[in-house]
């Protein structure tokens, strides 16, 4: 049981009661225990407050009353503390409003203090994060259980400030009911929330193990990655070491630029999808028209997109008979299908238009004027964010919300699920947006991200993060179908230019790319089924395998100073390996088995 200090404050957590950064720092005495002693005992700030401390023993399933029991739950290697916090003050307002909030729910998982490796671990979630798991007192995130209870990380994860509709990544709150911009809560996702779980993960530690830390570190994938790049812009003392992938940080831009495909298919095409057969037949075609560059040899992937100007509306065997193709089967495309087609890969545009593209594959970095932001890359199944995916609503929820709430008007979001507000709810008013109004929409998220807590977080300038010694690895697929690998390109090559060129850059952060290579290993957003790209070849067992051996590789370059240059990745049936590069390196063929790594360099 935690003694108490003077005038009744528990000595564990003798801090001066208000809301700096120095509370977090102050000195305990005695060690919390892990029982609801903690929620007295653990008071950091007058804005937090402990609402669920549960112990579990090794070899007791990792559940809380309302887990599911399918898949079954984790069961404990070690001994674990589960401690779940709420960071105020978040948003008043209507009880029943997606905009009111509580604040921040935090879930921290401590390992027995005989396990703990000394470290922090951070997980950030993408999307518009929202995760009902956190804050209820009756559900747990076994993502983030896994890292204390198998590799002995004290482990922790937000739910950015609010909390959506169940199974969604839903962005209603960013909406008030009077239409205002919910700025709070939208710099809570944006930074805040990140910055006040680093704190109090390391305040719970020093409290728990009566000393602190010795590294903090952080991953995140997509918007997860975004917060990432946050913390290090804005907060660069949090985190000594951060592992992003395919970092949504220019969420303004790019998740309406993946509705794009669907509003070609509104204007171009009267709101009527292209079939599955036809998406399935246009999408191996451009692989097949591309996928030799490498090596000579069909590879099933494209090793680099930006190589490939494959041009739908001149393949006569994509196009049907009766516009001069040679496909007569009932997935063929017409050439106003091919055309719309060549649209979505290219990307949006201030007028609707695209040029050929042998002149323009809109996989430029520097893009062309009146190309606003990059597509959907050749070679990825177009159904991933076309409209025609009937499968997932929710994420075309979640990307089409960002023009309800750069227009204020959450008519514009997806009926289902439900982009809820008090005065109207979403009803797909995107499908009537003109092609102008549309560009006008990404216009005015560029100029509003200031308002939305900056969730466009891609300032170059990450010098004092440099400075604090921090280090930062960045990962990317190359077959990613949601954000494009050109964005993350331009943002590197103008932050090295910050710091003084890329071999400064990469004294402190490195960018890799993946060939093959989903959205957040997502295969369901990636290449057409029965596609086999390779995947990171993992080096260590544990929780959330498909990123493991990265992080520890930043672990590995944090603390030993071993900077990483090159991964494996193989195949998912282990006859096909390949490196992956360091960028600017590109995978160059030397010679020799195609299906070999060795065969292969970094040039």
């Amino acid at each position: 049981m935690a003694g108490a200090g003077e005038n009744g404050r528990p000595a564990s957590a003798a801090c001066d009661g208000d809301d700096s950064d120095e509370d977090d720092n102050c000195a305990p005495t005695i060690a919390l225990t892990c029982d609801d002693s903690m929620k007295t005992a653990f008071r950091p700030d007058a804005n937090t407050t402990v609402t669920l401390v549960k112990a579990f023993k090794k070899g007791d399933r990792l559940a809380l009353s309302g887990t599911p029991a399918s898949p079954p739950p984790l069961v404990a290697s070690n001994d674990v503390c589960l401690v779940k916090l709420n960071v105020g003050p978040g948003n008043p307002g209507p009880a029943d409003a997606p905009s009111t909030s509580a604040g921040i729910g935090m879930e921290i998982w401590l390992p027995s203090p005989a396990t703990w490796n000394g470290r922090n671990r951070t997980l950030g979630d993408g999307g518009w994060a929202g995760s009902a798991l956190i804050s209820s007192l009756t559900t747990l995130r076994a993502d983030a259980a896994g890292w204390a209870s198998e590799r002995g990380y004290v482990s922790s994860v937000s739910d950015g400030g609010h909390t959506g509709q169940p199974g969604t990544s839903d962005g209603s709150f960013t909406l008030n009911p009077d239409l205002t911009i919910n700025t709070a809560l939208l710099r809570d996702l944006s930074t805040r929330s990140t910055h006040e779980l680093a704190k109090k993960a390391k305040a719970l530690a020093a409290a728990y193990y009566l000393k602190q830390p010795r590294y903090s570190y952080y991953a995140g994938c997509s918007g997860g990655g975004r917060t990432g790049y946050a913390a290090a812009q804005t907060h660069p003392e949090d985190f000594n070491g951060i592992l992003v992938e395919a970092p949504s940080i220019n969420q303004t831009q790019f998740f309406p630029a993946d509705v794009w495909p669907s509003l070609v298919t509104e204007r171009d095409l009267g709101g009527v999808s292209l079939t599955a057969a036809q998406v399935d037949l246009v999408s191996r075609a451009s692989i097949s028209a591309c996928d030799t560059a490498l090596n000579g040899k069909h590879d099933g992937y494209l090793s680099d997109p930006g190589q490939c100007s494959y041009d739908a509306s001149t393949d006569p065997a994509v196009l049907c008979v009766a516009d001069g193709g040679t496909n007569s089967t009932a997935g063929c495309l017409s050439k106003r299908q091919a055309l719309a087609v060549n649209k979505m890969w290219y990307g949006p545009t201030v007028d609707g238009t695209a040029p050929s593209p042998a002149l323009d594959n809109g996989y430029k970095v520097a893009r062309a004027p009146g190309h606003l932001w990059w597509g959907i890359p050749r070679g990825i199944d177009l159904s991933s964010t076309a409209r025609m995916r009937e499968g997932v609503p929710g994420l075309f929820s979640l990307l089409s919300a960002q023009l309800a709430l750069s227009l204020q008007n959450p008519t514009i979001g997806t009926a289902i699920p439900v982009f809820k507000n008090a005065s109207g709810n979403g009803a797909d008013g995107w499908k009537n947006l003109s092609y102008s109004e549309f560009a006008h929409a990404m216009a005015l998220g560029r100029v509003l991200n200031p308002f939305f807590g900056n969730l466009d977080t891609n300032n170059p300038d990450l010098t004092e993060f440099r400075e604090s010694g921090g280090k930062m690895i960045t990962f990317h697929g190359m077959a990613d179908a949601l954000v494009s690998n050109s964005s993350t390109v331009d943002y590197y090559n103008r932050s090295a230019a910050v710091v003084g060129g890329l071999h400064q850059a990469q004294k402190f952060h490195r960018l890799f790319f993946e060939p093959g290579r989903g959205h957040c290993d997502s295969a369901a957003f990636g290449l057409p089924p029965g596609s086999n790209p390779p995947k990171l070849q993992q080096g260590n067992p544990g929780p959330d395998r498909v990123r493991s051996a990265l992080f520890d590789a930043l672990v590995e370059w944090v603390e030993n100073g071993k900077a990483p240059t090159t991964f494996i990745a193989t195949s998912l049936d282990k006859k096909v390996s390949r490196p992956v590069c360091m960028y600017p390196r590109k995978l160059t063929y030397a010679g020799g088995d195609t299906s070999l790594a060795s065969s292969y360099s970094c040039t």
